[in-house]
């Protein structure tokens, strides 16, 4: 197709950009590749009381991937997903420079009726 003609043309040091326009991005392994931990902070816990519960999840996950993920784990029907990105704080280290990483968090809110314990395991 003109697609993969389009993309075997261009060199490998092209832009990167290209690859998402004609393949896209490899979509994730597995739903625990997605979902790596639950957050648990005072925020977390004031949303668990209106039905949300907030995950930190991988960097390159979208808010469909997510959803399909939290259904896929848990049983549980998702009504929507926010995701906020914090990025990461400049760090002084034995006298050097560093960076903490950068977190993407979801906050995902439930169907009436459905819940999620994040203090048991999987």
């Amino acid at each position: 197709s003109k697609c993969v003609r389009y993309f075997e043309e261009r060199s490998i040091g092209d832009n990167l950009s290209s690859a998402k326009a004609v393949g896209g991005e490899a979509s994730m392994k597995s739903s625990y590749d997605i979902i790596r931990r639950p957050v648990i902070t005072e925020k977390a816990t004031l949303a668990s009381e209106v039905g949300g519960v907030v995950f930190e999840v991988a960097m390159k996950s979208n808010k469909t991937q997510i959803k399909q993920a939290i259904e896929d784990l848990f049983k549980v029907k998702v009504k929507a997903v926010n995701t906020s990105i914090s990025k990461g704080k400049r760090k002084r280290f034995r006298g050097q420079i560093g960076k903490q990483r950068d977190i993407k968090r979801a906050y995902v809110m439930l169907e009436e009726g459905n819940t999620i314990d994040v203090t048991s395991g999987l």
